[in-house]
């Protein structure tokens, strides 16, 4: 799911020093939207940890995208 060019990625994240070696400097989408047949599906892998949660920004990113897509609409950009 995170190469397919049906996905339309919102955000990113590029590896830093702290990850393996041979992924370092990779670029991975960390959140992304698309259509699935007649529904639709937000996926966003950012909020491992609590403190992830605190952040204003992620927080409106996982509301726009969980609440808009279930009520039909899709996540603005931001």
């Amino acid at each position: 799911m995170l190469v397919d060019p049906s996905n339309e990625v919102l955000a990113t994240t590029t590896c830093s020093g702290e990850h393996p070696w041979w992924i370092e400097g990779t670029v991975i989408p960390v959140v992304w939207k698309r259509r699935w047949d007649r529904g639709r599906v937000f996926y966003c892998s950012i909020g491992h940890r609590l403190d992830d949660l605190k952040v204003p920004q992620l927080t409106e990113r996982i509301r726009r995208g969980a609440i808009r897509a279930a009520e039909g609409r899709w996540a603005a950009r931001s």
